[in-house]
């Protein structure tokens, strides 16, 4: 049976996302925070994130933006097989809904229609969209708006079969300690191994959007996400990089097949408010 959904229905949903997801934090987010400053032991790290959590409280209570850089609207889209579309392209439909959003919401406009001429598009369009295919009649929508402070310090590394896990993690670390203070640390670091050079930093994204309170469901990498979240806060970056043991929030890996040639390693960061949603019509 095939289910239409009005394409309206996606430009609404994705403006309301807009100005929901740029005010309040994610609960697993949010819990993610409260834990941190009861656990970090640098007094200075304890008070800065006291004070992320105030300027949350302030955010959500005056809607007032979490951070002036309300990021490059990022949008996945699960679209089941069994969907038709009308009303008009699902792209432009997209696109609206992040205009209406960010216009109507009076977020902040961060993106350039050219890359090298750098006009500003004064609506924060277009936004990057990512479409998949799946079973079944529901249409899944995650966005995830993402500041560039973060954004410009992730990396993809094209490793070797021989460099083996031992070279995965020492890519990871590498990522965050060059990072340094530049990705707002506390963060929470997407990893994507395996694919290719796009497939692995594609999914270093998506890692990013997952509920930071639950592991991967293979045993290895939930293995491997807790040691290299220990390792990172061992560097001591710390809250604002200003030293202490909360230096990542999570550490989320995704992995896919890969050549028999090579090892792809994609290091997303995000800094402390990884904002998130996902919603589904």
């Amino acid at each position: 049976m095939i289910r239409t959904i009005e394409t309206s229905v996606l430009t609404q949903q994705i403006s309301e996302m807009c100005i929901q997801v740029n005010h309040c934090l994610s609960p697993d987010m949010e819990a993610a925070l409260k834990n941190a400053a009861q656990t970090e032991v640098s007094p200075l790290g304890k008070k800065i994130l006291g004070d992320l959590q105030k300027n949350l409280k302030i955010a959500a209570g005056e809607q007032i933006p979490i951070c002036q850089d309300t990021g490059m609207a990022v949008v996945f889209l699960e679209i089941g097989q069994d969907v038709h579309f009308t009303g008009g392209s699902v792209e432009d439909a997209v696109n609206e809904g992040v205009r209406q959003g960010y216009v109507s919401g009076y977020l902040r406009k961060s993106v350039v229609a050219d890359p090298i001429e750098r006009i500003n598009t004064k609506d924060n369009t277009p936004a990057v969209i990512h479409y998949s295919i799946v079973p079944g009649d529901r249409v899944r929508i995650t966005l995830a708006p993402k500041g560039f402070g973060s954004e410009n310090m992730s990396r993809v590394f094209m490793l070797k079969p021989a460099d083996g896990i031992e070279g995965v993690k020492e890519a990871i670390l590498t990522a965050v300690r060059d990072a340094g203070p530049n990705a707002c640390p506390p963060m929470v670091v997407g990893v994507g191994i395996g694919g290719t050079f796009e497939k692995s930093a594609l999914m270093a994204k998506q890692a990013l959007t997952r509920d930071i309170s639950k592991s991967s469901p293979v045993p290895w990498v939930a293995d491997l996400e807790r040691e290299m979240k220990e390792k990172i806060d061992c560097l001591g970056i710390g809250p604002g990089g200003l030293g202490g043991v909360t230096t990542a929030l999570a550490v989320n890996i995704n992995t896919f097949a890969t050549h028999i040639a090579g090892l792809p390693v994609a290091v997303n960061i995000c800094c402390h408010v990884n904002r998130h949603q996902t919603r589904e019509l």
